[in-house]
């Protein structure tokens, strides 16, 4: 990774491995990149968020682009796979995207290595919705140019709504959707469509939880009497736990709302762990509320 990546959006290890009862769970860090702060935190004006989060000059926040790897009993899982390897030097300008791991690989790739494993091991991916920067790594472009799946042992999951909404954008969706994340795994015959909660394997479950996008999905970890939530773009960031704190991106904001006041309501109550996808500093956290709005527990 350059040196501007690792000192502006991305301060920590490439990898942070934590137990949830038998299970190990490996955050990794699948690159970073900056967007503008106003969109990321819709109506909250700048005078609140800059408090938290310093902006740049042309008003960009630092954001992590975070994936969990979870070594389970029926092989190893992936949640999400980051904005792989597809994209033109220009789009990663726009999005400041750097996630160049070494020798030709992706950061995402260097840290399925660092946790002891490759690609051929993950026998499951799960991503919360189709957008380039949670399901571009699904896929990689060879050097033949052919377009092929990431993870060649593994079945991919999703909603069936979140494809079927990512084949029909409109003017505002079509940026975040590209038909090359998705396409090739169904044409292999790798992709599974859901509805609705699904445990996918023993002790993983998927649950709806819609705004950002209208079949947007978090996935719960549940083992020996713990559990642990991946929100996807529920709440990108701790900076954006309080209730009314909520992308300008996503799509149906008041759904999100409610979306996040039932789970976050469920997270304090049986004391989860969380993790925050994009954020560039806060990996894992515990969800409390201080009588006025949800915060990172002490």
């Amino acid at each position: 990774m350059s040196d501007a990546f690792s000192q502006y959006a991305y301060p920590g290890p490439l990898l942070d491995t934590r137990m949830v009862g038998r299970f190990r769970v490996h955050a990794i860090q699948a690159g970073g990149q900056q967007l503008d702060g106003g969109a990321m935190f819709g109506v909250v004006p700048k005078t609140l968020w800059s408090r938290r989060i310093a902006a740049d000059e042309k008003n960009r926040i630092p954001l992590g682009m975070r994936c969990l790897l979870v070594e389970h009993d029926d092989g190893l899982v992936l949640l999400d796979t980051g904005s792989g390897n597809k994209e033109t030097p220009k789009f990663h300008d726009i999005y400041a995207i750097e996630n160049r791991g070494g020798g030709g690989r992706t950061a995402l790739e260097d840290g399925i290595k660092a946790a002891g494993f490759s690609t051929d091991d993950v026998t499951l991916v799960i991503n919360t919705h189709l957008h380039f920067d949670h399901a571009g790594g699904n896929t990689w472009r060879a050097p033949t140019g052919e377009l092929l799946p990431a993870f060649p042992n593994a079945r991919y999951v999703v909603q069936a709504g979140e494809r079927a909404y990512a084949e029909h954008p409109n003017e505002r969706t079509t940026a975040s959707y590209f038909p090359a994340n998705w396409a090739p795994i169904v044409a292999a015959g790798r992709f599974q469509f859901v509805e609705g909660v699904r445990t996918i394997i023993p002790g993983i479950e998927v649950r709806p939880t819609p705004g950002h996008t209208p079949f947007h999905q978090s996935v719960l970890i549940r083992s020996a009497g713990e559990t642990l939530c991946f929100l996807g773009d529920l709440v990108p960031t701790a900076h954006h736990l309080p209730l009314p704190w909520i992308m300008g991106y996503d799509v149906e904001p008041l759904v999100t709302l409610e979306s996040k006041r039932a789970l976050l309501a469920e997270a304090v109550r049986d004391d989860w762990q969380v993790v925050f996808e994009h954020d560039a500093h806060v990996g894992f956290g515990r969800v409390g509320h201080d009588g006025k709005a949800y915060r990172l527990a002490d």
